[in-house]
């Protein structure tokens, strides 16, 4: 069972988180061997959003099985950004599946999260204005991959961060079924 970790922390950007774990859910009910799950930094399970939604996670940090893990997906959102960045249990779980070759991934403002924690390098993207002072090179792209590290740049990409998240957990056939499904080739 690959089990994917989608954190909140107060101020995360709501269609991001939405995008994201939308996605996923999607893909595991394709493929049963992957569970996704939304996990608060504390025991606080309703958090809020950067614009005023709250959205409920369905466990706790101190709950989760952090060697079961899979990965984890950071939302941004500046304040929940600087909220993940923050938290020590949170920088040492993304460095401990980082040297475990397990997926790290980030969006929008998230990717200083990676940085923080010492695995961002090389070429990843980001909301534009973000990537001052981070190790590695922006590159004005959707959704990067570098190894296990994958961001993606904004709100706007936050279905098609989910889907290469979905073809990196599953496989190519849950992928193109979510692509088609999800009217993706009518963006084009």
């Amino acid at each position: 069972m690959k089990k994917v970790m989608v954190a909140l922390a107060q101020g995360f950007e709501e269609a991001e988180f939405i995008g994201i774990i939308d996605v996923l859910r999607r893909a595991s009910e394709l493929d049963k061997n992957l569970q996704v799950f939304s996990v608060a930094l504390n025991n606080e399970l309703l958090v809020k959003g950067a614009n005023d939604v709250y959205i409920k996670a369905d466990m706790s940090l101190n709950a989760v099985n952090k060697d079961e893990l899979a990965g984890i997906v950071l939302p941004g959102g500046f304040e929940g950004m600087q909220n993940l960045k923050a938290d020590k249990e949170i920088l040492s779980l993304i460095k401990k599946l980082h040297s475990d070759n397990k997926i790290v991934a980030a969006i929008c403002a998230a990717p200083i999260v990676l940085n923080k924690a010492g695995v961002l390098s090389g070429e990843f993207t980001c909301y534009p204005s973000c990537e001052a002072g981070l190790q590695g090179t922006r590159i004005n792209k959707a959704v990067v991959k570098n190894g296990n590290v994958i961001t993606a740049a904004g709100p706007g990409v936050a279905i098609l961060f989910g889907l290469e998240l979905a073809k990196i957990f599953t496989n190519e056939n849950v992928y193109q079924s979510l692509y088609e499904g999800l009217l993706i080739p009518l963006t084009k």
